[in-house]
């Protein structure tokens, strides 16, 4: 049996009394107080994750020449340098095999932030599309990253991090944390104001314990950070999209640029044919406190119609929440259920986000 990799944060996880569990090969916090009260803490003041199970590429080369634009579903051409986009990595049958933030720190640098499951593959298929004129560098095992979540999240990193104070949404800056170059990043997984901090494990160690004098910060785990990203609607890699999974099915299509080449585009055009079956997203609340699960039925009219993705308790709403695949689309407010032959749970399609929050906007 494999064992399971520890981030610089471990012993320091023990010590406040984290329950860990393996999470993509990691063995990673997943509470400390409790799931509701670190989303709720999370929402209210500001909570710090140790996220440095993520994985990390440098890529230095012309976007063009070097491959990368042909790799990304997103448009990198008119991205600033300084700032950071969302996009997909494709099969060539317009699978996602990652989702992932491509960050410009230059003209022709760049730095991609992967998911700790896909570091590997992520990789290989870097590798094999990108050209010799250009360099790649993965630094996942000397990077580390927090991420500072939560409406008071500013105050907190200001008074070691002052660079953070002009960020705007999806930019970052490299800037002097504790002594060490940093990239300091304003992106977030939870929809509050938020922040991440990129630096060596030494600094990383410094950062959290620093972040954990504040009696407005307390640590949360993956647990919180799982409820507070399906409340938000965002899609977990490995649950809700994967590799068999297109960027169409997922909602990700605004993430999409139809003007350029990437590899699984030829993929995507043909599902989105009129003969084509796609498989549509839906977000449904429970009319109670039940709470849905990953693989759980969807039924519509006592017939079932698709299968849930994600599920959990929405402690903001105090009803279960989730999202998943149907075979067409339902209207909002559409009574389902969800669960299996031996429970259903009566719900209904919304929107989302499940919980709207403001303070993105500043």
């Amino acid at each position: 049996m494999e064992s399971l990799k520890a981030t610089p944060l471990f012993a320091d996880h023990i010590a406040l009394g984290a329950k860990m569990a393996p999470f993509a090969g990691w063995n990673m916090p997943i509470q400390y107080e409790g799931i509701i009260a670190e989303t709720l803490h999370t929402r209210k003041l500001a909570a710090c994750f140790d996220i440095c199970h993520m994985g990390e590429f440098l890529v230095k080369g012309d976007l063009k020449i070097s491959g990368l634009d042909n790799l990304v579903t997103a448009n990198l051409s008119d991205l600033a340098i300084g700032s950071c986009r969302y996009g997909s990595l494709l099969n060539d049958k317009g699978g996602v095999i990652d989702d992932l933030i491509v960050y410009r720190k230059k003209n022709d640098e760049w730095m991609i932030v992967v998911n700790a499951g896909t570091i590997e593959k992520d990789k290989k298929q870097f590798l094999s599309n990108l050209s010799k004129d250009s360099s790649f560098k993965d630094i996942s095992n000397i990077t580390g990253k927090i991420d500072i979540q939560g409406p008071l999240s500013r105050e907190a990193i200001l008074p070691f991090a002052p660079a953070a104070q002009k960020l705007g949404y999806y930019t970052f800056i490299e800037a002097d944390v504790l002594g060490e170059r940093c990239v300091v990043s304003r992106t977030g997984y939870t929809g509050e104001l938020g922040f991440e901090i990129y630096a060596s494990q030494e600094t990383t160690m410094a950062v959290w314990k620093k972040l954990l004098q504040d009696k407005k910060v307390k640590p949360a785990g993956l647990g919180a950070r799982d409820v507070l990203r399906l409340e938000m609607g965002y899609s977990l890699y490995g649950q809700d999209i994967d590799e068999d999974t297109t960027p169409l099915e997922a909602g990700l299509e605004k993430f999409i640029d139809p003007n350029k080449d990437f590899i699984g585009k030829g993929a995507l055009l043909r599902q989105r044919s009129l003969d084509a079956k796609v498989r549509t997203r839906v977000f449904f609340v429970t009319t109670s406190r039940r709470s849905p699960r990953h693989d759980h039925n969807i039924y519509f009219e006592d017939k079932k119609i698709g299968v849930v993705t994600s599920g959990s308790f929405s402690p903001h709403l105090e009803k279960g929440i989730g999202m998943g695949f149907v075979e067409s689309p339902l209207a909002k407010d559409s009574k389902i259920s969800v669960g299996d032959d031996g429970l259903k749970i009566e719900a209904l399609i919304c929107d989302k986000p499940f919980v709207k929050k403001t303070s993105l906007k500043y």
